[in-house]
């Protein structure tokens, strides 16, 4: 009877997910309210509260359950005993933009993020846990980058802050454009090829090389 209990307390959690998932997308961070996220799931505000502090909470555990199975691949990748680093950077970034695109749940949770959410207070958690996600996966692509120069993948001079900026850039502004106007280009065909045209740039870019210190 406890397991069972168990089984539908997290049955009601993910309902309220699902139904998080709708309401934010529809009417955007700062105007979605607990109560209309309750009533999109057909329960009362109790029961959102039994699960989640408040909306902050309920906003990053909607991100929290897309984002943690590919934070845990990027993950692997920074362990000095991977011989590929960079063909593990980019496995994980074809398969982040062709789930993004496939899979309702991250689509419907990146669209959030990159084009609906107004953050316009520093001291809100969500924004925090936001920037912290931000900062979490930088440092691993610099690890990631680091360990590819150690393994004799990237030049030894090459400016792994800034590349790691750089590759960023390119995987974010692509993602961006397809979740904006998705009928511009077909992201799961051309995944392949925008990944290895930032895995490129940070390559054979002479910009992204360290400047000699007069």
């Amino acid at each position: 009877m406890a397991r069972k209990t168990k089984e539908e307390a997290l049955e009601t959690r993910n309902h309220l997910l699902d139904a998080a998932e709708d309401v934010f997308h529809r009417a955007g961070y700062a105007r979605t309210t607990l109560e209309a996220v309750a009533e999109a799931a057909g329960l009362t505000r109790g029961a959102i509260y039994w699960h989640f502090k408040n909306k902050s909470d309920l906003f990053n555990a909607m991100c929290e359950r897309i984002r943690l199975p590919m934070e845990e691949l990027a993950a692997a990748g920074v362990s000095s005993d991977n011989e590929d680093p960079l063909g593990h950077l980019r496995s994980i970034c074809i398969l982040f933009l062709t789930q993004a695109a496939t899979d309702v749940h991250m689509r419907k949770v990146f669209d959030i993020l990159y084009n609906k959410c107004e953050f316009v207070d520093p001291t809100d958690p969500a924004y925090i846990r936001q920037q912290e996600a931000f900062l979490n996966g930088r440092a691993r692509l610099v690890k990631i980058l680091e360990l590819a120069v150690e393994k004799g993948q990237l030049a030894s001079d090459v400016d792994i802050p800034l590349a790691a900026v750089m590759f960023h850039a390119g995987m974010d502004g692509a993602m961006k454009s397809w979740l904006f106007a998705s009928d511009v280009f077909d992201l799961v065909k051309e995944a392949e090829r925008l990944v290895d045209a930032c895995l490129d740039t940070v390559r054979y870019a002479r910009s992204l090389r360290r400047r000699s210190e007069a």
